[in-house]
Formats: C-alpha cells, structure tokens, sequence
C-alpha cells in the first residue's frame, strides 16, 4: 500500500493554544472571547453543531485547529438569503460546505419519496432545518456572502455525488455535484489528509482552484493534461479498464468515464460506468478518472490513503466538549442522544455490500485505533458525559467485529480489485483473527467506572463463526436481550446482488449463538434485519422469506424498503437493471428484476408484514396470480387466511407525523428490538 506523510508532520501556522477553543465558535461574540478577528476556515453544516468525534464538521474543526487555525462553525443557517453567512465574517481561507452526516435528500425522504417531518440530528428532532441539495444551496450562498473565497466540498452528500449519478427523488441523472455548486474543489472520503493539505498550501498562498493533485479531491478542468495517458472506459464495446499497468504509469493515466450526456441517455453505459468506478476504489491500485459534463471534465483523483493507527487516534484524542454546542441549551438532539456513550473503535468496511455507501465513503481498508486510545475515550465519557451511568451504549463502527481485520499481505492488498474481502466466499488472504477484539472488549469492561457495555453494531456473523472465542465473550458479556444481525434476505438471487453470504452462515451463527447463550444461563434473542425490493428480488422470493419468517416467528412491526442512494452499485442495478458486479454488455450482459412500481413496492413490503391484515387482500391476489393459492387458509403451513377482520383493508396508511424506524417483533417471545437510523450500524 502506498504510504503518505503522517497527518500532523505539518507545521502550525501560529503557536498552538495550550488550550483549545471550549467550542469552535458559532458567534462574533465567541470569537471575541477567544481574542479572534476573523476566522481562517468557516465551515457550514447541516447538522447542528455537536463537538463529538462522531460529527464530521468537529472532527474537521479540531483537525485545523490542532494546526493552529482559527475555525468557526455556520451550523444549519436560514438559506433563504446570504445574510445568515456572514454571521463570523470572511473565512481568511475557504468555506467548507457540508450537508451533514446524512445526504440531504435521504434525510429528508423516505424510500418511498414521502417526507420526513423529523430529522435526528436537529434540536427537538425538527425537520426542515435544511435544505434540499443541501451542499449545493449552502455553496451558492457562500459564494453570495463574500464573493472571491474558495469554496470546499466534504461529506457524505458531496463523496457520493461526485460523478453524475441516479437520483431516485427526481429520478434523473443528475451532474456532479461540483458542477451545479460551482465549487472550487470536493473533497471525498475520509478528509483528514485532503484538508490538512488544502489549508497548508493555502497558507502558503496557492489558490485553491490550483490545487489539482490531491488525492481524494474531485477538480473541474477543460482537458486532460500534457504528459497524461488516457485509456478511453467510456463504451461498453471497449474493454474494462481493469489491467494495472507499472506503478508510474498508473500515477499518470487517467481513465475516461462516459460522459454525463452519455450515461444520461443509456441505462446500460451507466452500469458501465459504476462498475469501472468501483473497480478503481482501491488507494493502492486507483487511477484518476474524468468524466466529460458538456464542456468541462470532472477529474477524480485517486482515493485518500487510510489513515495509520497513530493518526487515528490523534484525530479521536482531540479535546472534543463531548457535547451540544450550549447555544442549544436543553434541547434534545436524538443522533446525539444515540451515541454519547458509545465509542467508535475502526473506520472502513470491506463487506462491500451493494446497497450502502460506506465502501465508496470510507474504503474497505479497516482504519482501527489503538486500545490506549480507545480505553481513554471511554474514561472521558465516564468523566465528562452528562448522564453516564456506567453503561456503554456501542463500541464499534461501521461493522462490530472488522477491529484490526486486515489482508495478510500488503502487497496482494495494494492490487486487489475485488469488491468484497467476504463475499461470495471470505478471501484466503484476509485475516479474521477476532482476538484483538476479544482482548480489547477484556480491557474496557475493566475500566473503573464501567459497569457494561453492549455491542450494538451490526455484527458480520460470518466471519464471527470462525471465532468461537469471540462469539462466547460476545454473548457472555455484550448481549443484553437480543441481537441484532442482518441476513438481509433468505434466497440465494437477492443475496448474491446484494453480495452478501447465504444463510448457511446465519443457521451456523445462530446454532453458536443459542450454545453459548446456554452456557453463559442468559435467555437471549436473536433478531434478523430484511429489505424489501431490493434489486435483483422477485415476487416469488419475497413469498419464501415471509414463509422463512412464519416458520422462525418473526413479526416486523415496520420494515425497510430499499433506497437507491447515491452512487452505490444497487442503484447502478435498480437504475440500469443491469448488474455491475459483472461486465456489463448490450448482447448477452446479466439483466436484473426490479421492483420500482409502487404497487409491486408495497407488495414486497406486504410480504414482510405478512401478519397484517390490512396486506392480506393484497397478498391474496398475489398468490392466487403467482398460482400459490395453497398459501392461503387456516393452518400453520397457510401464509395468511382467507378471511379479512371487520375494517381491516389494502387501503395504505395515512401519513404519520413521523417516518419510523423498523421494529422487528419475535411472536411468543415479546422480543422488540430497535436498530439504529444509519446504514453504517447494520454490520455490512
């Protein structure tokens, strides 16, 4: 794997505080009080300021800060006019524009389109505290408040929007989001080392626009450089850009995506583009792409290079208030809520499971922290965290079990191409040797203070059965009730689109998981999370796994339909309905069943509430035309029955106030469990 320089080798700009700012400051009267005449780097979010290593804009802040730079925070501001962003002055430097921890348009839309009145990263759950395409509003009014200063792009919004892409709310094709912004640069991925850059050599007076090198930046240009060797991607009658030249040819080829017009009128160029982009996620091994959009190239350099355990812990030992902001006062922030006794102990997930985004965001290279620093977050969360009893809520990630996971051999890594380490069988040069986890969970529960601490991070149970050790100090001490784990489905169609493992794994998990519970005396749960119309999903799939779930007494009190997210490869399929995971052609290319028609939607999530009577009519016709109408009856081996309750209909739900998160219900057992809002919890 390539290497890099170590993220604080940078000199300050001025000498350091011995203290830090209490709170990166929200006001002039805030900056007054810290002895600051203006600000070098203003970022605005989305979400509301909670200075915590969990929130993307604090980690940002206190990583410039940590360089002596003065940082001020704009946190969800009135857009309607420019007014609000003048707040703390003139960045000396650029604005960095965030939409938040979420993509706005999935903060605000549930899979079905429907709004959301609530929104868990705004005080009191508010919604509407941002705006739609958020990166792209608060860009414009940036540019508007003070004409002349650099703007940056980071987040989540902004990495997944970074190449034209599907977007399910307009159903379109829509252009990079550094061309409808007008930014000066997009930063993607983990941004630690983009924006120390960045500011680095802004201070020493090169312009932001000029800066077209660094990696894990997208920059606009007008043409491919002098000295470049471009190898045209963009048609499916060329081959894959897959071959991995010599090092220092790599370092100057770029590969020519279709262009945004191109993808824009071709489904099955689109898929094409997605696989090549996937194909060239790996930082050892990634070469530059560009895609032409009218007049204008978008120019994506390779990813960032993962950050070493020093450097991660010096990013999560920062002296974070582990709070609100106080303008707040007692409002309550639920995704604050959720985590302020939990501890994030890794970064990264080589899972590559089709439908989230954490790959294309965070890499499959697991980043993993030292135990001393994580044992120390978890004395300031005893010290310092306002209402800690003595439990810790999660220490996890991305996944629960990946901590210290790693290919056995470097250089095998740096040229790997395959989009999972697990799937469709656990690579032989992936390490799985879970006893770094099982020594650290050791330590933390023998911290003073601490009484438990639960896993709640979505455990990979495949490659947990090759860790009998770890499954038995997993169940004997972190599980409190239930688990929560994620099969996703039961048939092997949708499985192998989402590319996750069969349930083979699950029945192993499961037979360890009940043993071991037996063992330790605790009567304990497991519980399975399902999507519904996921690509790659018939009607008749949807049909076997609510008969799985009957015959195992499951009940989900409220399900999860899939949502095409910017960017990820089940988008590219539900998009193209074509599966990116294989080469993709006109002739002969793999075509994939999607279910994108609302009535064909509801049925598949009808299937998972096949308990519902209000579903029963709708199922009935379903499996009299699916020719399965010896599913409907009285009897255990029967789906549903053939009669319908007084004032139960097919009719759907009004609106509620609220978007609600999925419960699942185990029938005999009172067994409810509530999983976390985020993709990145679900052990993918």
């Amino acid at each position: 794997m390539l290497s890099a320089p170590n993220l604080f080798a940078h000199r300050p700009d001025r000498s350091v505080r011995a203290k830090p700012a209490p709170f990166l400051p929200m006001s002039r009267a805030e900056m007054d009080r810290l002895g600051w005449d203006e600000c070098d780097v203003i970022v605005v979010t989305g979400d509301a300021y909670i200075d915590h290593p969990s929130f993307g804009m604090a980690i940002i802040g206190r990583l410039l800060e940590s360089q002596g730079l003065r940082v001020g925070i704009i946190a969800q501001p009135d857009w309607n006019s420019a007014e609000p962003f003048k707040v703390l002055g003139r960045p000396r430097l650029f604005w960095g524009v965030t939409s938040g921890n979420m993509d706005s348009m999935v903060n605000h839309y549930t899979a079905d389109r429907r709004l959301r009145h609530n929104d868990s990263y705004t005080p009191n759950d508010e919604g509407g505290k941002r705006p739609d395409r958020a990166v792209t509003v608060y860009a414009q009014r940036c540019r508007e408040a003070y004409k002349g200063v650099p703007v940056v792009l980071g987040g989540i919004e902004a990495s997944l929007r970074r190449i034209a892409q599907y977007d399910h709310w307009s159903e379109k094709i829509r252009r990079s989001v550094l061309m409808d912004s007008k930014a000066d640069l997009l930063v993607y991925g983990n941004a630690e080392r983009a924006i120390i850059e960045i500011a680095q050599r802004a201070l020493a007076g090169e312009s932001v626009r000029e800066m077209t090198d660094i990696r894990g930046t997208a920059i606009m240009r007008s043409a491919v450089p002098e000295g470049w060797t471009e190898v045209d991607s963009s048609s499916i009658d060329e081959p894959a850009a897959t071959a991995s030249p010599r090092a220092a040819d790599a370092a100057r080829t770029v590969i020519r995506l279709p262009s945004f017009e191109q993808v824009t009128a071709d489904k099955v160029l689109y898929a094409h583009a997605s696989r090549v982009l996937h194909q060239e996620s790996n930082p050892g091994n990634a070469r530059a792409l560009i895609q032409r959009h009218g007049e204008r190239e978008v120019w994506l350099n390779p990813p960032p290079i993962p950050l070493e355990t020093v450097e991660m812990d010096g990013v999560f030992d920062f002296a974070y208030a582990r709070a609100p902001h106080p303008s707040y006062g007692d409002a309550r922030i639920p995704a604050w809520e959720m985590i302020r006794f939990s501890v994030n102990i890794m970064r990264g997930c080589f899972g590559g499971c089709s439908f989230c985004s954490i790959t294309e965001h965070e890499g499959r290279i697991i980043q993993s922290r030292s135990e001393g620093s994580i044992l120390r977050e978890i004395e300031q969360i005893r010290d310092k965290t306002k209402g800690f009893t003595g439990t810790i809520s999660d220490m996890g990630g991305p996944t629960a079990n990946m901590y210290r996971l790693a290919c056995k051999d470097k250089e095998t890594e740096s040229v790997c191409r395959r989009p999972s380490c697990v799937f469709p069988d656990i690579c032989k040069n992936l390490n799985t040797d879970h006893s770094s986890l099982v020594q650290l969970y050791r330590k933390a529960r023998a911290v003073p203070g601490v009484k438990k601490i639960h896993i709640a991070s979505g455990l990979r149970y495949d490659l947990a059965v090759r860790n009998p050790e770890y499954v038995k100090e997993l169940v004997t001490h972190h599980v409190g009730g239930y688990l929560k784990i994620a099969p996703e489905h039961t048939e092997p169609g949708p499985l192998a689109k989402m590319m996750k493992p069969g349930m083979g794994a699950y029945d192993e998990f499961k037979r360890m998981f009940e043993k071991a519970a037996k063992e330790a005396g605790k009567k304990l749960y497991l519980i399975p999370y399902f999507i519904a119309a996921h690509p790659g999903t018939t009607d008749e799939d949807m049909m076997n796994l609510a008969l799985w779930l009957k015959r195992n007494g499951f009940k989900a009190d409220q399900v999860q339909t899939f949502l095409p997210s910017p960017m990820s490869l089940a988008t590219a399929m539900y998009h193209s309905e074509r599966n990116p995971l294989r080469p993709v052609r006109r002739v002969g290319g793999e075509e994939v069943a999607t279910a994108k028609g609302l009535r064909q939607r509801r049925l598949h999530k009808a299937f998972l509430r096949y308990h519902d009577p209000e579903n029963w009519p709708i199922l009935r016709d379903a499996l009299k035309a699916m020719g399965r109408a010896d599913l409907i009856g009285p009897g255990e081996e029967h789906l549903i029955p053939a009669w319908q309750p007084v004032g139960a209909t097919a009719k759907p739900k009004e609106k509620g106030p609220k978007a609600k998160t999925f419960l699942t219900q185990q029938s005999g057992k009172g067994r409810r469990m509530i999983p976390p809002p985020a993709a990145a919890k679900r052990g993918h």
